[in-house]
């Protein structure tokens, strides 16, 4: 380096100057140095921390439109500290304050010791230490990454002290009763034999083809793998196969790769992956459940980068490109699958602390409460570039079912907080009574189709949901109304038992209708067929925390042993292709959702209700349980963390 001598100085005196500065530059910064250390090591420095280091303020996000890139970065932002997510206002009669105090009289529950005190036995005992070790390794690692954290950081900790109960009952939700205990073991031998042999033969593949023993991946998950695998971790822990559950887990850590091409459906990644990652995370503490379902929950987005912020139904997750299924009028996007996402998204916001996941959802909501609704009804099909509904189609089966039990599930996740999804709730039923409910000559309730003001007396296996859905939603409505909302969820369950009842197998077709004489039966070729759905039986689970009625627990083993007579296969479970006569045609699938819905809903029939109580939990429409936010419980956790700090 040359330097340009300057008039009237020597090169000598030059130097010795600047070698005098510079000793006294490095003296006065490591002086510096050491003053400011001493704030950040000193005991009881959090006030002087405070001085220095100010949190980012978050920016407002627009919602609705916007680039790829512009979600990523809203990502990286902290969290809005003051308040929840928009909507979750208090309920009537109801201020946070008391919330508040009547939670926090409640004393946290601790799983580990409930099961310590009663585990009796030594394979009790041995489970009990497998999901110990399981627990305590996830919170290990989450107490690890929560020191020096700041209140805004999602504990687990605080999550589990903010749960009611333990979250797999006293002793593990067996019940008293030996028949109910020997029905619900022979549900956990259906599940292992299930898991067992997509193990053996289909392993890291989506689906199991039991007949022809090998893997099925299809087009619904973009290239995404182990769909079985993510649907099945919840069941496996609850039920105590801790060597299942665990060679899930390490798959999941060493094999799931979220970085694919293809035309993924929004709605079934969301509902299977995310839910299923977020379940076991809940469930366990593990935190690699935790970043593998941000990382997807961010992937998924680009989806909502719509005019309207309606996400389109089709989505490549490597791109973040979207559009709408081929088949859907006009490209539409469907009632059931954007009106499916509210659940999961609220909580990436509680686990990401970062609102855009909650914003979206919202943005939602907004619109169709903009919009207007024929006859206060949802049509299935909506512009994602214009906000109109696109035809008059509407059904609470098919294309339309699981939007109005995100609505009753989403007030009942917030704590019952949520007015707006309550309110939206009880009109969207009020219309539907008035427009859908239909009863037969020989006395069945059921919910028709309506197709622009002309009922299709049709009713499919899908919507034999809503009458667990119906029941979860009596005691919330108005007070005079519980009774009736209970006995229309009776009826609508007991008309879908009927359809089961009605088929040589005792399983029920895919579609029933009532008319021309039909009643609760498949009078269509292509309606007749069973793909071991759960949806009568989640209305049978429900059914049965909610009345204890012993009818719901005799159906249920009904259609185990359907199950088994006519769906049980030398290597899995498949579902058939005509529920009327007895010459079983099989098709060859083993859906990962029996494993996920049919399985879990039949073992939490026959097991006590303590286990995974409906006092903290809520299920997705995969069956996977995410807890109810506890806002102002988690608040106060906070502020008595902040306060012990200072």
């Amino acid at each position: 380096m040359v330097f340009r001598k300057l008039p009237g100085v020597s090169a000598s005196g030059m130097g010795l100057r600047l070698s005098q500065k510079f000793v006294f530059l490095l003296f006065l910064s490591g002086l510096v140095t050491l003053c400011f250390g001493a704030l950040f090591f000193l005991p009881d420095s959090v006030r002087l921390k405070r001085i220095f280091l100010s949190k980012t303020d978050t920016q407002p996000v627009t919602v609705g439109s916007g680039s790829e890139n512009d979600a990523r970065e809203h990502l990286k932002r902290p969290k809005e500290q003051e308040h929840g997510p928009r909507g979750m206002t208090p309920a009537k009669g109801e201020t946070s304050s008391s919330k508040l105090k009547s939670l926090s009289r409640k004393p946290p529950v601790s799983h580990e010791a409930t099961e310590e005190r009663l585990a009796g036995g030594k394979a009790q005992e041995e489970l009990t230490l497998s999901r110990s070790k399981t627990e305590t390794s996830g919170l290990d690692r989450v107490t690890a990454s929560d020191r020096g954290a700041n209140s805004d950081t999602f504990s687990y900790q605080k999550f589990k002290r903010c749960l009611l109960k333990a979250p797999l009952g006293r002793d593990n939700g067996k019940p008293s009763d030996p028949t109910t205990n020997e029905r619900r073991e022979k549900v956990k031998e259906m599940m292992k034999f299930a898991w067992d042999n997509y193990k053996l033969y289909a392993w890291g593949k989506n689906e199991l083809r039991p007949l022809t023993r090998n893997g099925h991946i299809g087009n619904m998950f973009g290239g995404l793998r182990g769909a079985s695998i993510i649907d099945s971790l919840d069941t496996l822990y609850i039920m105590g196969l801790m060597e299942e559950y665990n060679d899930a887990k390490e798959w999941v850590e060493s094999s799931l790769d979220l970085n694919s091409n293809g035309e993924a459906s929004l709605f079934e990644v969301n509902i299977r992956y995310v839910g299923g990652l977020l379940s076991a995370y809940y469930l366990t503490g593990e935190e690699l459940f935790k970043s593998k379902v941000l990382e997807l929950g961010e992937k998924l987005l680009p989806a909502f980068n719509t005019p309207t912020g309606i996400p389109r139904g089709v989505i490549n997750l490597g791109s973040g490109t979207s559009w709408s299924w081929g088949w859907a009028s006009a490209g539409s996007s469907i009632l059931a699958e954007f009106g499916t996402l509210h659940l999961e998204f609220v909580h990436l916001s509680e686990l990401s602390n970062n609102p855009i996941y909650t914003e979206k959802v919202m943005n939602i909501r907004k619109l169709l409460n903009k919009i207007e609704k024929p006859h206060g009804l949802y049509p299935n099909f909506l512009s994602p570039v214009s906000g109109n509904w696109v035809q008059h189609h509407v059904s609470i089966g098919g294309l339309g079912d699981s939007f109005y039990e995100y609505l009753i599930k989403s007030f009942l996740m917030s704590d019952k907080m949520d007015e707006d999804a309550k309110r939206m709730y009880y009109g969207a039923l009020e219309a539907i009574e008035a427009n859908l409910v239909q009863k037969s000559a020989g006395g069945l309730t059921y919910l028709a189709e309506w197709r622009g003001g002309i009922l299709d007396h049709k009713m499919g296996h899908l919507a034999c949901f809503s009458g667990g859905m119906i029941g979860i939603g009596a005691d919330d409505g108005a007070p005079e109304k519980r009774q009736h909302y209970l006995d229309l969820a009776a009826e609508i369950t007991h008309t879908c038992h009927e359809s089961y009842t009605r088929s040589a197998t005792k399983l029920g077709p895919e579609a029933f209708r009532f008319d021309a004489g039909a009643e609760a039966t498949a009078t269509r070729l292509s309606d007749r067929y069973y793909i071991l759905r759960p949806e009568v039986i989640e209305s049978y689970m429900y059914m049965w925390r909610l009345t204890h009625d012993p009818k719901y627990r005799d159906w249920g083993w009904e259609a185990v042993q359907a199950l088994e007579q006519h769906c049980r296969v030398e290597s899995g479970f498949s579902g058939i292709r005509d529920v009327y006569t007895m010459t079983v045609n099989h098709d060859n699938m083993q859906q990962s959702f029996f494993l996920s819905e049919t399985l879990k809903y039949l073992y939490l029939l026959f097991s006590d209700d303590d286990l995974l109580p409906l006092e903290d939990w809520v299920f997705n429409t995969e069956a996977h349980p995410l807890p109810i936010v506890r806002k102002s419980c988690l608040q106060d956790e906070a502020t008595q963390e902040k306060t012990a700090s200072e």
